[in-house]
């Protein structure tokens, strides 16, 4: 009798044990079957009416962040290539100036528009100099005839004017702003407008460039230039670099022939309170402090034995200018202007060209380790555009 209590009691054990385990696994298969369900069709599930978002689905942000970066230079493009523009140049041709059959010399290059009053900005070498005419393509296929109103052959960057109603403006950036690395668009007209508004897209290489360039004058520097693999050929020239959100951060300006996906451009910044006077009082007259100096990055090329570490050294001075009436000589290095710390000779540019003839800044500058402060009074810089008949 015990015997037979004793198996009964162990074949109740068995029987709880199985009940127990396939109500486990019938709660793990439903639990599991529905989590699945639910992931699957996320998509069906309603949205939270405050969060926008599928309730007890989290957000999909990789999947988002991947595909605008997948997509930025797409609509990059489709943003600003209505504004970039191409630009043919008749120019004058002094050895055939009295030969009435000599043929027309055009040159081509880009531009982009920068402001919805017609103003263009682009390279001095593309517009700068003695031209006949200057025609502007637009993208929707008008041709309409500009003129040239600002040049500045040192920054290579030059201002065309044109009258159109319905123009589309590219908006400026800031370059001070940009880091190694993230992504750059540039667009314009490779090898002649039969390509017009050709995107190419890359990244930015470095910052606060120095190159050697051959002029007429000889031997001269561009300096503080952004870098970029983003290809820029001939035709290029004077067309948008832009960043990922489609702001111009500069303007292209030249690439090395020996190399590979090395090419380099103007920072906006130096042209922006140019673009903002124009834009604003119609005319920009350039404000003159009569010195060149060249940084860091340029003075080892020059003279290993000059130690700059901070400020620019003054390497020419205007006799006639402003700064020379003033007490600046060759050699000084000039550290602040308005007690704003300089760097780079493009720093001082873009400072006075927020200031007009007349005013008056001052300059610190140290000479032979001593530091001296100075006011100078800046004058009117003589125009330096071409002219169009």
């Amino acid at each position: 009798m015990f015997n037979e209590d004793k198996k009964r009691g162990r074949n109740f054990i068995k029987l709880l044990s199985t009940v127990v385990l396939t109500t486990l696994g019938i709660t793990l298969f439903l639990i599991f079957g529905l989590t699945n369900y639910i992931t699957r069709n996320s998509d069906s599930l309603p949205d939270d009416p405050q969060t926008g978002q599928s309730p007890d689905v989290p957000p999909r942000n990789i999947q988002l962040e991947h595909s605008a970066q997948d997509d930025y230079a797409q609509n990059v493009a489709q943003i600003a290539s209505p504004g970039v523009v191409g630009i043919s140049v008749q120019k004058v041709d002094s050895s055939a100036l009295f030969d009435t059959g000599a043929s027309d010399q055009w040159g081509l290059g880009s531009g982009v528009i920068v402001s919805s009053e017609g103003y263009i900005l682009t390279n001095h070498h593309v517009v700068g100099g003695r031209n006949r005419k200057i025609i502007v393509s637009l993208s929707d296929g008008r041709n309409i005839e500009g003129v040239s109103v600002w040049c500045e052959p040192v920054l290579d960057l030059a201002i065309v004017k044109i009258e159109a109603p319905d123009i589309v403006a590219v908006p400026l950036g800031d370059a001070n702003n940009l880091r190694v690395g993230e992504p750059a668009i540039a667009i314009g007209n490779p090898l002649g407008l039969q390509f017009q508004r050709t995107v190419t897209s890359g990244i930015i290489s470095a910052l606060n460039r120095t190159i050697e360039v051959a002029t007429d004058q000889g031997t001269s520097y561009m300096e503080d230039l952004i870098q970029t693999d983003a290809s820029i050929n001939p035709g290029n020239s004077g067309g948008p670099l832009l960043n990922s959100r489609g702001e111009v951060i500069g303007i292209n300006t030249i690439k090395v022939a020996s190399a590979e996906g090395m090419g380099f451009a103007i920072p906006i910044n130096v042209a922006t309170p140019i673009i903002n006077r124009y834009v604003k009082v119609g005319e920009f007259i350039e404000p003159y402090i009569g010195i060149f100096a060249y940084d860091q990055e340029v003075i080892q090329y020059l003279d290993r034995d000059i130690n700059l570490e901070h400020g620019i050294y003054v390497a020419n001075v205007d006799e006639n200018g402003p700064a020379y009436r003033n007490g600046i000589r060759t050699g000084y290095i000039i550290t602040h202007v308005d007690e704003r710390e300089l760097d780079t000779m493009m720093d001082l540019r873009t400072y006075i060209y927020t200031k007009n003839p007349g005013d008056i800044v001052e300059i610190t500058y140290n000479n032979d380790g001593e530091t001296e402060k100075v006011e100078v009074r800046l004058a009117a810089k003589e125009s330096d555009v071409g002219f169009s008949r």
